[in-house]
């Protein structure tokens, strides 16, 4: 990695020049380093129409450690361990969860060394990354992670900075990346591409470039360009392959009310593959909408809009923490909402339970409808044409236990109908059902 190795001797250069040290040691660096870690039992249930396992569940036991060294000189390090087991879960279930939950083991998802000078913040390794176009996914058992380097920059007022460089990628399971099925998930040099399904592909390397401005009162601004290098046309074959460029855009504006806020959002979204990848028919783009009102004697309401080009499907990001603004409590973004020719709407009310007296319980409920109005190319074909429609409604309540701080519990129901029309005219409908319960001890 000869980026990263350049930037290492870079923030090593610059930490010996002149920046001032937090420990008085190195010795004490590592004494005085923070440890954070969490606890995870999660149980998934999941019943769906036309599969073989029909219905299933899985159970997941799970810890994650992370440590971080005092600064010295600037300098700092991080590591994060993951671990998992799976003790009841079935043949069927492991079948069922397979790029999801099915994945005993451990890995160090996080091993990096940071430097920071002045307002520049540079981390070189194992990280985690959470930006609109490269993000992980941290609503499985495993949080995806990437290997490479970040550099954030906050020198202009109101303004971050984000540059970053990417060789390598973990993902949810080892079956994600090709590794086998059932083992916790391994670095390589294949990732997630978001929207071009749950198997990851084999990319050479890859570069962002975000910014985020918020010098007028109330407006967010945020824009960013990722392009992922010589990605393979096939989670299985690396005979072709070809560049994926991918951009992003959008406002947030809030207005303050009397007792309540309005919330403004608009985004776009984009996706351009090199020639060698065109029969994908990844070069989609997403225009998106919001309306928003929040902290209305602890409600909250939002309706949402997305649409997609008719003729190409979107890709959303690198890994799986990309977002739309109609996507589904569970299903996330990759189901319906990034389809080419789609057109989706999202209704969605909150509540907080503490203006009822309940503090810390939570509560949210959606409904999603998606429509496919001008039939979608299949990848590969000018002529074969498909069509589908979705609905879908998930209802969620998180509490965070008073009495026992770091203590948190989930229990989120989504169920979702995919009517799909085959080239052929053939109709397929297909019922799914998700229940999760989630308990976290964060410490």
């Amino acid at each position: 990695m000869q980026i990263s190795k350049l930037s290492l001797v870079t923030v090593m250069v610059l930490g010996l020049s002149g920046s001032v040290c937090a420990a008085d040691t190195l010795a004490d660096a590592f004494k005085n380093g923070k440890v954070n870690g969490e606890l995870k039992a999660w149980y998934w249930d999941k019943t769906q129409d036309g599969t073989p396992q029909h219905n299933e569940n899985i159970t997941n036991f799970a810890v994650e450690l992370g440590y971080v060294t005092d600064s010295f000189y600037g300098f700092r390090m991080g590591v994060t361990f993951q671990g998992d087991a799976t003790p009841f879960a079935e043949e069927n279930a492991k079948a069922m969860y397979i790029d999801e939950e099915d994945a005993s083991g451990s890995v160090l998802s996080e091993a990096y060394l940071g430097y920071k000078i002045d307002k520049t913040d540079i981390k070189v390794g194992r990280q985690y990354i959470n930006t609109p176009l490269v993000s992980g996914n941290y609503a499985r058992i495993f949080k995806e992670s990437f290997e490479g380097v970040t550099v954030v920059n906050t020198d202009l007022p109101q303004t971050t900075i984000m540059a970053g460089y990417i060789d390598k990628f973990q993902g949810r399971t080892s079956n994600i990346s090709g590794n086998g099925a059932g083992d916790a998930p391994l670095f390589a040099k294949k990732m997630i591409i978001g929207g071009m399904g749950a198997k990851s592909y084999a990319f050479e390397d890859a570069y962002t470039l975000a910014v985020i401005n918020k010098s007028i009162s109330n407006l967010t601004l945020t824009a960013q360009y990722a392009v992922a290098t010589d990605v393979a046309s096939s989670p299985t074959s690396s005979a072709i392959v070809d560049d994926i460029d991918m951009y992003y855009t959008e406002s947030n504006y809030v207005i303050p009310m009397n007792g309540f806020k309005l919330g403004f959002d608009a985004s776009y979204r984009g996706s351009k593959t090199g020639s060698k990848l065109d029969s994908l028919n990844y070069e989609g783009n997403m225009l998106g909408g919001r309306i928003s009102i929040s902290e209305l004697a602890g409600f909250g309401a939002s309706i949402a809009y997305t649409t997609v080009s008719n003729d190409d499907a979107l890709i959303v990001g690198m890994g799986n923490g990309g977002d739309t603004y109609t996507s589904m409590l569970i299903r996330g973004p990759f189901y319906y909402t990034c389809l080419a020719g789609m057109d989706a709407y999202k209704f969605e009310l909150t509540y907080d339970f503490s203006k009822a007296g309940i503090a810390g319980l939570k509560g949210v409920f959606q409904y999603v409808d998606a429509n496919q109005n001008t039939p979608a190319l299949l990848a590969g074909s000018t002529a074969a044409k498909t069509h589908a429609d979705f609905t879908g409604y998930a209802g969620g309540l998180t509490y965070a236990v008073p009495a026992i701080k770091g203590l948190t519990t989930q229990l989120i129901y989504a169920t979702a109908e995919k009517e799909a029309t085959s080239a052929t005219n053939v109709v397929t409908k297909t019922d799914t059902d998700e229940l999760w319960f989630k308990a976290n001890y964060k410490f």
